[in-house]
């Protein structure tokens, strides 16, 4: 069996309307980092919903490593999804939203916090730990959703157009900046976007939509 991500055939609709994604294939290999392209609408997000464990198929299999994750919940998936607004916890300083996942997984405050730390300043995010999120700027919000994610060592990363708020080089800058960090971590990543220069910025593959419904990728 092939290791890391299969969609195999998947096909995704809501309720009784119909398919948003019908017929999509695509494998994310150990460690490598994959761009998805498509314009807004095409149905990018689903996908990303439908392998997250947040949306449940209509055809189709999802595979990690071999298994069908056809009866696994979101939960026991371990992988990490960061969406176009990073939905910080507004009740937590940014040291405790990053060290969200690891206070979940059972470590103790003070470790995790001491954990979360050093991860921000890693990220170049350094001094930030007893900030408001409202008080961060737009790429750093996003910086830190993206550190929270990867902190309890997701076994996949889902990137929903996270930077898409922000103007094109500081996407492209961020870009590459998660790249870096994904690439050190070991994490494959799956990053939809509908800008093509971001998409180079992070990727070790760049595939459109419309090829994966053609054939399997």
């Amino acid at each position: 069996m092939t290791a890391g991500l299969v969609i195999d055939h998947l096909t995704v609709g809501y309720d009784d309307k119909p398919a948003v994604l019908a017929d999509v294939s695509l494998t994310v290999a150990p460690g490598e980092v994959v761009a998805l392209l498509g314009p807004s609408g095409s149905g990018k997000s689903t996908l990303l919903l439908a392998i997250a464990g947040h949306l449940r198929p209509t055809a189709g299999r999802l595979l990690w490593d071999g298994v069908d994750l056809a009866a696994v919940p979101a939960h026991d998936r371990h992988f990490g999804l960061v969406l176009q607004d990073p939905l910080l916890f507004p009740h937590l300083d940014v040291a405790d939203n990053v060290a969200y996942g690891l206070r979940r997984t059972g470590a103790k405050k003070a470790a995790a916090r001491h954990t979360a730390s050093g991860l921000l300043a890693w990220a170049g995010l350094a001094g930030l730990d007893d900030r408001d999120p409202a008080t961060l700027s737009g790429g750093q919000a996003q910086r830190v959703a993206v550190v929270r994610a990867l902190a309890p060592e997701p076994r996949l990363l889902l990137l929903d157009e996270p930077f898409s708020a922000l103007d094109g080089p500081l996407r492209r800058r961020l870009a590459a900046d998660v790249r870096e960090q994904v690439i050190e971590r070991g994490v494959p990543t799956l990053h939809v976007t509908h800008d093509e220069a971001e998409a180079e910025s992070i990727a070790d593959r760049v595939v459109t939509l419309a090829q994966l419904t053609a054939e399997s990728v």
